[in-house]
């Protein structure tokens, strides 16, 4: 009866020793990965809210910006072909007279 109790009882402290070393190592694994995905989320490029709401103003304003100065190139196009036709017509006139 005696080695029952042996076998048992040793049977017992090994699993209670690979339980105990489970549990290190799961401990062990849940913190590596928590370092990693510090590391990832940290490193990455991500940017803060307020960052990319001040980038989505300056390029709203660009556009804009840029949609004036299309306007503004259209009008002197007007102006310089207007010139250019009105330059041309007295000295086409002026060759059909001589």
């Amino acid at each position: 009866m005696q080695t029952q109790n042996k076998i048992f009882e040793d049977f017992s402290k090994v699993a209670t020793s690979a339980l105990g070393t489970l549990a290190g190592v799961g401990r062990e694994v849940e913190e590596t990965a928590r370092r990693k995905a510090r590391e990832f989320v940290g490193g990455s490029d991500a940017v803060e809210r307020d960052e990319f709401e001040a980038v989505k103003a300056n390029a709203a304003a660009a556009r804009e910006a840029v949609e004036v100065l299309k306007a503004e190139v259209a009008a002197l196009r007007a102006m310089i072909e207007a010139s250019a036709g009105a330059e041309k017509a007295p000295r086409a006139g002026k060759a059909a007279k001589a």
